[in-house]
């Protein structure tokens, strides 16, 4: 590989990347623990297993660089969503693929009945419908389906500041909060919707997530007993509110020398020299929430539906608690939203041509959608355990094209495409890619196939995400003002990335994230952006199979850990607090 006086990488093209594993395994590979002062010579060969996912499958839960993800999106990880029955078509209360008439009412009247129903299908047949609205699924167990992405399509001739007015931002300025929120198709529970559209529209800019909007619609059920990272079963105060099936909050405040977000951040050296105190919009986003089913009561033991993502401290006051009533079992398939092309805006000031958004939603999910011409294209906030697939973003040009934020995890977008842009980016404008921030946790991208963006960790100290088994053409630019903090906490996972333009910014990460895991990329150059750590000292991160492309086995460490539970003993059923595999 050869690179010219810009800094840009020649010599490798994405036709050559998704097509030259063999090649890359001819020659000899090096892996690399960064910052231990080891390196280890491994010989190129298909195929080859780093040491890292060894360490893993050693112990899943619990590693100090990878984290366990195995379960992200829809009931844990499903192959599928449940099928409901059809309730109702949109035609039968008055949409018309006539490309005239505003089917926003009509296709809202007949999920309001499909809703008031207890749950079901509404369908959308193939043609065009025009949607001078936006779209609201605001009861649980509703689908919206349409006849396929290729064949029914909602014509959206309308933005959010139009339809409910311009959205401010809590943190001051002249930014535009539909930058980053709200979508022309809107999954959120009804009430929620209507508290948040109600605050926006007095200027009360809200919270957006579990707890309402000024973080206070909640009490405790119980507290928790210490526990670790990993455990599957706690012990609580209190079980008399606590029942199978019932989603709750674990609620972790942090305390004064904020030993809360230097855990989040790996509890390294950085993190403990790290100055927090003046990092404001950091500090709103805690108490960390993190949604989650409670499967077993037994006694004061509760078995919950996921491993803990965290430590569990006294220090951190940590309680399970109520939030705001889920939006759960709710999906949109099938279709794509099409918005009315007009030009970007300059950054931070979008307008609100937004897609398909999930909010305060827990086992929903999207299948089979693209949208097109967004100012935004899916977005996740206040999300959790939902899955994106098949999911596609085209047209003039997207801000994000796919933005994970405010506590939202769990999260699984597969199958994901991130088409070339259709017309120039007008000066001012910014494009970031698969975004994710705002201390968000163990989301996955998978197979996702990026022709234009980048991996956006947005400030906000997210942590725990992976992305693996991409391709990307890596020219975007992440986010993210300096009170957000951290670009990354512990445990981000690269996980055989293939860069088509070798631009190494936020693709190579083991000297930028604390306790992260770099393993089968392809060799990259820096330029344009540069990245700089933001904890000092050694990160304790790793790097394996560096300047490899496809040669790394697994292939897709999200489907290696959702299979590791599949078929050996180490399933997550028998993981319970102080097993110590």
């Amino acid at each position: 590989m050869t690179g010219d006086e810009s800094g840009n990488t020649t010599g490798i093209t994405r036709r050559g990347l998704l097509g030259g594993a063999a090649v890359a395994a001819a020659g000899a590979v090096t892996g690399v623990v960064s910052g231990s002062g080891t390196a280890a010579a491994t010989t190129g060969a298909p195929g080859q297993v780093p040491v890292l996912w060894r360490e893993f499958t050693r112990d899943p839960y619990r590693h100090a660089q990878i984290p366990y993800i195995g379960r992200a999106g829809f009931g844990a990880g499903a192959a599928r969503p449940p099928r409901h029955p059809v309730i109702a078509d949109v035609r039968d209360f008055g949409a018309v693929a006539d490309g005239r008439t505003d089917c926003a009412p009509a296709i809202n009247r007949a999920i309001a009945a499909a809703g008031k129903a207890g749950g079901g299908t509404v369908t959308v047949p193939p043609g065009t419908f025009r949607i001078d609205g936006l779209i609201r699924l605001g009861h649980s167990h509703v689908v919206l389906r349409g006849a396929g992405s290729g064949r029914t399509t909602l014509y959206a001739t309308k933005n959010l500041t139009e339809l409910i007015g311009p959205y401010g931002s809590r943190y001051g300025g002249d930014k535009s909060s539909w930058s980053w929120a709200g979508g022309l198709i809107w999954l959120a529970p009804e009430a929620r919707w209507n508290s948040l559209t109600g605050a926006i529209r007095t200027g009360a800019w809200p919270f957006e997530g579990w707890t309402g909007n000024r973080r206070d619609e909640w009490r405790t059920l119980t507290e928790v007993a210490p526990a670790r990272r990993g455990d599957r079963t706690v012990t609580v105060t209190d079980p008399a509110r606590l029942r199978p099936g019932a989603l709750v909050l674990l609620r972790l405040a942090d305390d004064a020398a904020h030993t809360l977000l230097a855990h989040m951040a790996g509890d390294g050296p950085g993190a403990g020299e790290y100055v927090w105190t003046d990092k404001t919009k950091l500090l709103s986003y805690v108490p960390y929430e993190w949604p989650v089913r409670v499967t077993r009561v037994h006694g004061h033991e509760v078995t919950l539906e996921r491993p803990l993502p965290l430590d569990v401290r006294p220090e951190w006051d940590p309680r399970l608690t109520t939030h705001v009533p889920e939006l759960t079992g709710a999906g949109v398939e099938g279709l794509t939203l099409e918005a009315v092309q007009t030009p970007q805006q300059p950054h931070l000031l979008d307008l609100g041509h937004n897609g398909v958004v999930l909010q305060c939603a827990y086992d929903c999910w999207v299948d089979d959608v693209t949208v097109r011409h967004a100012d935004n294209g899916f977005g996740l906030v206040a999300a959790s355990a939902c899955t994106l697939r098949r999911t596609r973003v085209e047209g003039r040009g997207s801000h994000h094209p796919y933005f994970c934020r405010e506590g939202s995890h769990d999260n699984l977008v597969e199958d994901f495409t991130i088409e070339d842009r259709t017309t120039p980016a007008p000066a001012g404008t910014q494009l970031h890619g698969i975004n994710v921030e705002g201390l968000s946790s163990h989301n996955v991208w998978s197979r996702g196939d990026m022709r234009m963006g980048t991996f956006d960790s947005h400030r906000g100290m997210p942590f725990a995400n992976v992305r693996t088994d991409i391709t990307v053409d890596n020219d975007g630019r992440h986010g993210g003002d300096a009170s957000a903090g951290p670009l990354f906490g512990a445990r981000f996972t690269h996980w055989n990335i293939r860069v088509t333009n070798g631009r190494a910014g936020l693709m190579k990460i083991d000297g930028l994230a604390p306790n992260s895991a770099t393993v089968g990329i392809n060799e990259v150059r820096e330029f344009d952006q540069t990245d700089v750590p933001d904890f000092t000292g050694d990160l304790r991160s790793r790097l394996e199979l560096y300047g490899t492309t496809g040669v790394v086995r697994p292939r897709n460490l999200y489907e290696a850990q959702r299979d590791l539970g599949t078929h050996t003993k180490r399933d997550l059923g028998t993981h319970t607090k102080g097993d110590r595999r």
